[in-house]
């Protein structure tokens, strides 16, 4: 997140114009992704937000500044108080942690990409798939449900590779604006490991995107994560050093 926003799997990240089906029997399952990913993906991005953690000790508020370019390059900086400066930057499909108070620089890799960020529902993991839907899934429509009142098409994916974080996926998507609306996302053994929620959705440069999404990890107790959206800006300028590790550190 930063001022460059990834399209993504931001879960972020990082799921963006009104898209009327031309009749449902009409769409294919690898033509509903094509279009999901056509409505959420930025050529750049700038967001300001909020995390609103829940969990058994209570909720807390964690602010971010973010930016993203295309699907590759993602900075987040921390903004509150107690995490100001800390920052993540993903690049090369690797994940950077940066601590001012220590001046440490720390590249993630291995079992430590499923660390929770800030204490979240969402890992660090959930930040490094790029390279699009359909290239990592085999997709699938399983057809049309009704999710909480919207019209969706249920798509089944499952990974074409071990290297995906998550074996398969179910991902109800609205047929008239072609934006998620509710994913679950679960491992090898067919467990559901977590919930994404699009709550609220906003309209920017002729394109709809979420700006308040809960997550649920299913595999902590009584939690739930909302990432809260109050600023954004698309298809801006962004210098491509700011995604580089001299600049991490500065």
């Amino acid at each position: 997140m930063g001022r460059h926003m990834r399209a993504n799997h931001l879960f972020i990240l990082i799921v963006f114009t009104s898209m009327v089906a031309t009749g449902l029997s009409a769409q294919t399952a690898e033509e509903i992704v094509q279009r999901l990913e056509a409505n959420e993906t930025h050529s750049t991005a700038f967001a300001q937000g909020r995390m609103l953690i829940h969990d058994r000790f209570g909720d807390r508020t964690t602010s971010f500044t973010s930016w993203s370019s295309g699907e590759d390059d993602s900075l987040i900086e921390f903004t509150s108080a107690g995490e100001a400066g800390q920052k993540i930057l993903r690049t090369n499909d690797q994940i950077y942690l940066y601590y001012p108070d220590a001046a440490e620089l720390i590249r993630l890799r291995g079992s430590a990409l499923r660390d929770s960020v800030m204490g979240s529902d969402m890992s660090y993991e959930d930040l490094t798939s790029g390279g699009g839907l359909l290239s990592d899934y085999r997709v699938t429509l399983a057809g049309t449900e009704t999710v909480e009142g919207v019209e969706t098409f249920r798509l089944e994916l499952e990974a074409r590779s071990r290297s995906v974080p998550y074996a398969s996926q179910t991902i109800w998507v609205d047929t008239s604006r072609f934006v998620g609306v509710l994913t679950h996302l679960y491992s090898r053994s067919g467990d559901l490991i977590k919930v994404s929620r699009a709550l609220e959705f906003t309209e920017r440069d002729g394109r709809i995107f979420p700006v308040r999404v809960r997550i649920e990890d299913r595999l902590r107790r009584d939690t739930y994560t909302e990432f809260v959206f109050d600023e954004i800006e698309v298809s801006i300028s962004i210098d491509p050093s700011l995604f580089s590790l001299e600049e991490l550190t500065f």
